[in-house]
């Protein structure tokens, strides 16, 4: 299975929801997080973030107050300057992205403020802690994006 596992994702992971939704529920907390950090390195083995960028076309990450003044330094803009030109604030409160694409996303796929990026940036995925658990309806939405957390699912159900 492993090796066509890939293949079609888009179309099997939206075909999958409920038997997701349905293994997080009743999953064993402690058998999926011993099994994530090599699920996350097998799926990373597998798949080039640089050939997709699906999470930074349409989706935006928090900007917490860290890293904004960490990005605005980077850019050298005042942190107003920077959440004036590129945030707006979510119905969650959140700064996000004012547009999809993301702003710093180039043609490549490639982040040009990358070693600065936002936490949620850097931790996304979030296939290797407990986030995958604990926040189902983001792991499930996430699923429908990301070939990798489609992938860390569908070896998670195989445990037995």
């Amino acid at each position: 299975m492993s090796e066509h596992l890939l293949d079609n994702w888009e179309k099997k992971t939206i075909e999958r929801q409920k038997a997701y939704k349905q293994y997080l529920n009743r999953a064993n907390k402690n058998t999926v997080l011993r099994a994530l950090p090599e699920l996350h390195d097998e799926a990373f083995s597998k798949i080039d973030c640089l050939q997709c960028g699906n999470c930074c076309k349409g989706y935006s990450p928090r900007f917490k107050t860290p890293d904004i003044k960490r990005i605005a330094k980077h850019l050298k803009m005042k942190d107003g300057d920077l959440i004036n030109t590129y945030l707006r604030v979510d119905e969650e409160g959140d700064y996000v992205m004012r547009q999809a694409p993301c702003s710093f996303l180039g043609d490549d796929n490639y982040c040009s403020i990358y070693d600065v990026r936002p936490s949620d940036c850097e931790r996304f995925p979030y296939t290797d802690e407990d986030v995958i658990l604990k926040r189902q309806p983001l792991t499930l939405k996430n699923s429908t994006f990301c070939p990798a957390v489609y992938y860390v699912l569908e070896k998670l159900i195989e445990i037995k």
